[in-house]
């Protein structure tokens, strides 16, 4: 959205939140040039009730930009249940995961995501294997994995002061960072640092959806909590080896996780469980080694504790090197033109 909001008035519309006080809309200019738009909402308001507020707000919003034209872009279906009445000019699924998957996915979240994609010109997919399972449902379908933004990440090539709350911790450090929830293989974590207790996981990232209770605890796994975009760099700067344990679970089934190339951009070796698209290309480039239980985990680790870096460097840069937001953005604007009966009309859109 920060690339989309370079030739477009950008708003992203959050998920509603609960407040003590009358529905408003909390709106705010990012530094990105995106405007976020934050639904707030009583918190003893029913279902029906948040969705009837969501829409009333959302329309005299639009009503008061008076856009040329209207691209609605969704990330979720269920965002449908309060857009429905939009007549955008064009219509846009983003879909990054298979949301109903995921634990405590809202109910009939497969029924939204039928009628969505009935209505939208236009889908993308973030990898491999969704687009194989959802390319028959779309005529206008196209693949747009996970990129990354290389300068931010090659950050943690060139840091020489460590973040505080990680000095103290001891090396060899292996690193994950992330959200911590139901698509993290907790026994492995747990198994691989009873296997090699001279080895310190560093775990980065909210917990969501699961009991914090359940994270495993011992002297070598430190659970350091969430942090900002800005300062990843730093802890990946630290660490000896990163480490993807993803469980092999419906949730996983789809997910092409960001973090893999942000990890190799960091000059970070990597080893993960094998997520179909992890091994297809990274793992099958050598860029990424692919393990799947803890002993093989730690096989790999050692692997790369001892491998000589800079050959190495040298492919993950090579494929990094086709790897780009910019180009992300400039594939899917370009998708957004076929199905614009006149091109020259999309030069005139002002709002996404």
């Amino acid at each position: 959205m920060t690339r989309a909001a370079r030739e477009f008035t950008t708003w992203y519309v959050e998920e509603p939140r609960d407040f003590d006080g009358p529905p408003f809309l909390h709106i705010e200019a990012d530094s990105s040039g995106v405007t976020v738009v934050s639904p707030l909402l009583p918190k003893e308001f029913d279902q029906r009730q948040r969705n009837a507020a969501v829409k009333i707000m959302l329309a005299r919003l639009i009503s008061q930009i008076r856009p040329q034209r209207l691209i609605a872009w969704y990330y979720t279906p269920m965002a449908l249940q309060f857009t429905e009445a939009l007549e955008p000019d064009r219509c846009v699924y983003d879909n990054m995961d298979e949301l109903s998957a995921f634990a405590g996915a809202p109910n009939g979240i497969a029924q939204m995501e039928r009628r969505l994609m009935s209505r939208c010109h236009v889908v993308y997919v973030g990898g491999h294997s969704l687009y194989e399972a959802k390319r028959k449902r779309h005529g206008n379908i196209h693949v747009f994995p996970s990129s990354v933004d290389s300068a931010h990440f090659r950050q943690a090539r060139f840091v020489e002061s460590e973040a505080a709350d990680q000095s103290s911790i001891p090396h060899p450090r292996i690193g994950f960072f992330g959200v911590i929830d139901e698509r993290m293989d907790l026994k492995l974590v747990a198994e691989l640092a009873a296997l090699r207790p001279e080895w310190h996981l560093v775990m980065i990232g909210p917990t969501a959806k699961i009991d914090p209770e359940t994270l495993p605890r011992a002297a070598n796994i430190h659970w350091l909590g969430c942090k900002d975009y800005a300062s990843l760099p730093r802890y990946l700067a630290g660490w000896d080896v990163g480490f993807m344990p993803f469980a092999i679970n419906d949730a996983t089934r789809y997910i092409s996780p960001t973090k893999t190339p942000e990890f190799l951009a960091a000059g970070v070796p990597l080893v993960s469980t094998p997520i179909k698209d992890v091994v297809r290309p990274y793992g099958e480039r050598g860029d990424v080694e692919i393990a799947a239980d803890a002993n093989s985990f730690a096989g790999k680790i050692d692997f790369l504790l001892h491998r000589p870096r800079s050959p190495w460097l040298a492919s993950v840069d090579a494929h990094l090197s086709r790897m780009s937001w910019d180009e992300t953005w400039a594939g899917m604007r370009q998708h957004l033109d076929v199905v614009t009966p006149d091109n020259s009309e999309m030069a005139e859109a002002r709002s996404v």
